[in-house]
């Protein structure tokens, strides 16, 4: 079943009906098909109406869905060959960053990104896609494989952030947060970044210190989650959606900042409501900016990811 969000209660409503009229029909003593018809038009247009006026903070609670596509969906829609490579050569194999060689529109690619999960045990597995210092550093070393060899980087990012428990600490987060934004800035190949979902504090710009930022229309990109901005301003999370509304986390002022490179539509609803469609015209995106990237030498890459990002903020 459809798991609808709050502010979605009158959809939620109206689809009800729909259903239940839906099992009438199937019985065959009355023909209801018109009363269908009308009221789809009536839920399909208030979808439509809903999801073109989104506050901030409701369209957070979209990037969060759990129905939304994950890291493995992309790659089953528009990645071929798909090896993954696992390890960091130092710790351990982090599974809320996976990444791996593959091939987008017929070029050879290293694709690295967050995985959330899909049910409670995936989830576990993935740790929520919060990654430890063994994931970003699993993400160097798949990075410099592929400066080494030639080969653009795709990062597919959506994580509520690094993880932020005890033994991260010990194992130096923040230095391995910045070892791979570092390197992602160093890179002599192009670097396409997608914001799929939730884009949250350094956890994400360790991947997305790219030269085309893309960020899906209803995602989030941020220093910090709403919550958390509200406890530290407000004493209280509950003002989360005041904090979002502040905060400029959506992918239309961030293209406006310039903080993100371009917006890419999702149907109508999300993501979630039709996943093969997002994936594909993710995939399509990625392809045409790996196309326009793929004329630049390693110092022209460089300089246009530098320029770029000391751009932001004059």
């Amino acid at each position: 079943m459809q798991q609808f969000l709050d502010f979605e209660k009158p959809i939620a409503d109206l689809e009800s009906r729909i259903a239940a009229l839906r099992e009438t029909a199937e019985d065959g003593a009355v023909d209801i098909d018109t009363q269908i018809e009308q009221l789809q038009a009536k839920s399909d247009k208030l979808l439509t109406d809903t999801y073109a006026r989104l506050t901030p903070w409701q369209k957070t609670q979209v990037a969060r869905h759990p129905e939304r596509p994950h890291f493995k969906d992309y790659i089953a829609g528009f990645v071929e060959d798909f090896t993954p490579l696992a390890g960091d050569r130092a710790f351990a194999d982090d599974q809320a960053i996976i990444g791996g060689l593959g091939r987008i529109d017929g070029r050879r690619v290293m694709v690295i990104g967050h995985e959330k999960g899909d049910d409670t045990a995936s989830r576990l597995h993935h740790n929520f896609g919060m990654a430890k210092p063994e994931g970003y550093r699993k993400a160097i070393r798949l990075m410099e494989m592929a400066d080494r060899f030639g080969l653009p980087v795709v990062t597919l990012v959506d994580t509520a952030g690094a993880f932020p428990g005890i033994q991260a600490e010990e194992r130096a987060q923040a230095e391995a947060i910045a070892r791979s934004t570092e390197c992602c800035l160093g890179l002599g190949v192009p670097l396409v970044a997608a914001i799929v979902g939730e884009g949250g504090s350094g956890g994400a710009v360790a991947l997305s210190a790219a030269n085309r930022v893309l960020m899906f229309e209803h995602a989030i990109y941020s220093v910090i989650s709403p919550e958390g901005c509200a406890s530290i301003l407000w004493r209280t999370a509950e003002k989360a959606s005041e904090a979002a509304a502040a905060m400029g986390i959506t992918a239309a002022e961030l293209a406006r900042l310039g903080v993100i490179d371009r917006v890419v539509p999702e149907p109508v609803g999300g993501a979630h409501r039709n996943p093969s469609v997002a994936v594909e015209t993710l995939g399509l995106a990625v392809a045409g900016e790996l196309d326009a990237l793929a004329g630049l030498d390693p110092a022209a890459l460089k300089r246009e990811r530098r320029d770029k990002f000391l751009r932001m903020g004059m």
